[in-house]
């Protein structure tokens, strides 16, 4: 073969290349994990790239769930939006009433000619992302509920049984004290506190968060967190926080640090804190489910969703949609979820994943890890279907101002609780106006 000839030849196999680079679609997905999930993500997105070759998703780190909205909306007036957003829970009203930027994953599925159930997913995960004409809007991804962890060692330490962890909130407070008297500095904390001791706790009491099925049935709901059982229990959290037996580490997932490093012995959070947890944590835990007052009638109830999901945006090429369904459908598969419920600690979002790790022998392996689908799978409610209110990131901001006012020993529950109620109703009939074409 002559050089001129090996040069042409060359050049073709360069352009081929080229081209079968070219033809690959790349999918741009925002999200918000750090840490072990943010690798779980990447991991995800690797093993989706690796399973074909039509399409390239391209995770990236975007911020915090808020941070990633707000950068989301900005990208999408000016013309360069992702094609798939992940959106914490509750963001998902103001995503629902985003009706131009967005596209219903149910559409997304159709049009792509892709099989998609939304009956194969759990209920009470599907039923939180789907419109009132039975359209699933987003997809569900990191889907999670809150739970209770206890270090185990602490509990040997300060003659707890490990093997009957806290049921209701007084034995948490018999347990806090038990604690602090061994030695402990702090028995307990709680993450996400307006999630974990407002949102779920009245799902898992069975009591109004909010009117209109907690928002559920309509955007006129308003918030009716100021209840007798409400100021109750935070009136007992207040006074487990004077006598040293709760303290309070800080807003959204900030306190789960202090768990992992041992300083303190249990905590309300995320089922999603398991991937951590079983990762970096050096000594035994438990996992339970979240406490509850025995005498409130219908306790315990279930619990309602949290994490996120995927919503798929606007103005984008019907190629490119095609591979954000491919990408969906991959995330659906039984293995794919199993193998993520395992590692996370998040929901597993559909039945077939739920019972291939049930078969595995998982729950069996490690106790507790069925805490947050059986607290999710139970019946709901039209009190405990989930919390779907509109402006809630601000609303969760101003959650965290009033009970840290309490926490503080500035203002009684009652005051913060109706303050909330009061701000919180603001800024839903803010929102409500706003919306109303």
């Amino acid at each position: 073969m002559s050089r001129k000839t090996l040069t042409l030849t060359t050049a073709a196999l360069l352009a081929s290349l080229a081209a079968s680079a070219q033809a690959q679609t790349e999918i741009q997905w925002w999200h918000s994990m750090t840490a072990v999930n943010g690798e779980w993500v990447n991991d995800l997105a690797k093993e989706f790239n690796a399973s074909q070759k039509d399409y390239k998703v391209v995770p990236t780190y975007k911020g915090s769930y808020d941070e990633s909205m707000t950068g989301a909306i900005a990208a999408f007036r000016a013309g360069n939006a992702p094609h798939i957003l992940q959106v914490f829970e509750v963001g998902t009203a103001t995503m629902m009433a985003s009706k131009g930027a967005i596209v219903p994953v149910g559409q997304v599925m159709k049009d792509a000619g892709v099989k998609f159930d939304p009956t194969a997913y759990v209920p009470a995960v599907a039923g939180y992302y789907t419109a009132p004409n039975g359209q699933m809007l987003s997809f569900p991804f990191n889907s999670s509920t809150t739970v209770f962890y206890f270090n185990k060692d602490a509990f040997k330490a300060a003659g707890i049984d490990t093997a009957k962890p806290p049921a209701t909130w007084p034995e948490v407070a018999l347990a806090a004290a038990k604690l602090k008297a061994s030695g402990h500095k702090c028995p307990f904390t709680t993450a996400w506190q307006g999630w974990t001791q407002l949102e779920s706790f009245s799902a898992w009491h069975n009591v109004e968060f909010a009117t209109k099925r907690n928002g559920l049935a309509g955007m006129d709901a308003r918030m009716v967190v100021n209840s007798p059982l409400h100021q109750r229990h935070i009136g007992n959290l207040a006074n487990m926080a004077q006598q040293g037996l709760f303290i309070y580490k800080g807003r959204g997932n900030v306190p789960e640090a202090s768990f992992v490093s041992g300083e303190c012995a249990m905590i309300t959070t995320s089922s999603g804190f398991y991937g951590n947890v079983s990762k970096n944590a050096k000594f035994a835990y438990g996992l339970a489910p979240l406490p509850y007052y025995p005498d409130v009638a219908g306790a315990p109830q279930n619990t309602v969703i949290g994490g996120a999901s995927l919503w798929v945006l606007s103005g984008k090429k019907p190629a490119e949609y095609k591979g954000v369904a491919a990408f969906f459908k991959f995330l659906s598969n039984p293995e794919v979820q199993s193998a993520s419920h395992k590692r996370t600690g998040y929901l597993p979002i559909t039945m077939a994943a739920y019972q291939l790790t049930e078969k595995s022998g998982f729950y069996k392996d490690k106790p507790g890890t069925d805490v947050a689908v059986t607290q999710m799978v139970r019946k709901t409610t039209d009190k405990s279907r989930g919390i779907r209110l509109g402006n809630y990131v601000q609303i969760r901001g101003i959650e965290d101002e009033e009970l840290e006012g309490v926490w503080a020993g500035k203002k009684t529950p009652k005051e913060a609780l109706d303050a909330i109620v009061k701000r919180g109703n603001e800024l839903l009939e803010r929102f409500q106006k706003a919306n109303k074409g």
